[in-house]
């Protein structure tokens, strides 16, 4: 039976994980959180892992009292501890933000597959993350509905064989919105996603398109792509997930309801796909496919990740943890919608780049670009 390990399990992600280990059988062996206890005890009592990590140390004492589980951890260390001790086929990574980084890199050395749900990670040490797994033996497959249908659609191909990628985005609740539009956002205005049931902060990426810009990021380490041959294309219906054009100009896409359960299945499953009841396709209710260019002056945050991959080094990782600091201020309803790509553009313009091999300058780098959002 396979042994599954699910990081974030209280979270949207991590919830959809258990329904398929649900329906597929899998064994769940470890989950850990960052709060959420309660949560956490009802899927203890459903699914009995043998080990539970809290992250949040007042949620870890919580948790003891409720005696359900012999083996506890508790902090970032507990986490780093549960994955060693889990021994899972698979580790399932959708921890929100750089959180996720030092998780990604201990499951790689003791997973045979890392189904990688926390985009960041790849942002943030994409080319240790990369030159880890190959010398490890460890498989990372993509959970984003993006890059798993890039994966998907790659198949029976070589990589030398893709021409270009088209990374497809919902362009999110204000895709028709000019800048001047864009100053009287709200949060709530921002929270409401119109085709996807997401976490807050990945709902806000989505919102200012830097979501998509990540994704860019994550293809390029992903696929062994040049982020010229990645592209992003605006698709309201949020049904062809992502195309790939090959050299002899084939394009192939991956279609599908909007549903994630689907991604996350393939990546537990591969490269067997299951039978599952989750929400399918009807092609002749799904009318016609519309695609269009993002609109780069309006949507700076895309236009700032594809500076910083390019600039690459710890960049990407400047980037990111300045839009954690900026989104999480925004959500606190401490700053406004469209300063979120300006905390960002002033963080990049002051980061000296470091090179992005090592762990060591990337915590740097991630402290010394919230100190720089938040005054230090």
């Amino acid at each position: 039976m396979t042994k599954v390990c699910i990081l974030g399990a209280t979270g949207s992600i991590g919830e959809q994980t258990l329904q398929v280990c649900r329906e597929a059988g899998y064994k769940v062996v470890a989950v850990a959180a960052n709060t959420d206890c309660e949560d956490l005890l009802k899927v203890c009592r459903e699914f009995s892992p043998a080990h539970v990590a809290l992250y949040d140390s007042k949620a870890y004492e919580i948790f003891l009292g409720y005696g359900c589980c012999s083996n506890t951890y508790k902090g970032a260390e507990g986490i780093l501890e549960l994955i060693r001790n889990s021994h899972a086929d698979i580790v399932v990574n959708s921890i929100v933000g750089s959180a996720g980084i030092l998780p990604t890199l201990e499951a790689i050395k003791h997973a045979k597959r890392l189904a990688l749900a926390n985009k960041e990670t790849l942002v943030a040490a994409g080319e240790l993350v990369m030159k880890s797994a190959v010398e490890n033996n460890c498989e990372i497959i993509p959970v984003d509905s993006e890059h798993s249908a890039i994966f998907q659609c790659m198949q029976g191909n070589k990589e030398n064989q893709v021409k270009s990628i088209v990374l497809t985005a919902s362009g999110g609740p204000f895709r028709d919105y000019s800048k001047e539009m864009l100053k009287d956002v709200t949060l709530e205005m921002a929270l409401k996603h119109p085709n996807w049931v997401m976490g807050s902060k990945i709902t806000i990426d989505s919102a200012t398109m830097m979501n998509k810009g990540l994704e860019v990021i994550e293809a390029k380490w992903l696929f062994s792509l040049e982020y010229n041959q990645i592209k992003v294309a605006i698709h309201p219906k949020s049904i062809v997930h992502s195309m790939v054009e090959f050299v002899d100009n084939s394009l192939i896409a991956q279609l599908g309801a909007p549903d994630m359960r689907v991604p996350i299945q393939y990546a537990l499953t591969y490269p067997d796909r299951i039978r599952n009841e989750f929400n399918s396709l009807d092609v002749f209710k799904m009318g016609s496919l519309e695609f269009n260019k993002p609109d780069l002056k309006t949507f700076r945050c895309l236009k700032l990740a594809y500076e910083a991959g390019r600039i690459g080094g710890t960049m990407p990782c400047a980037m990111n943890a300045a839009n954690e600091e900026a989104v999480k201020m925004f959500l606190e309803g401490k700053i406004k919608f469209v300063e979120i790509a300006a905390i960002i553009e002033n963080v990049m313009e002051k980061h000296t780049v470091m090179a992005a091999d090592n762990i060591e300058n990337i915590l740097e780098c991630d402290k010394k670009a919230r100190m720089a959002v938040n005054g230090g």
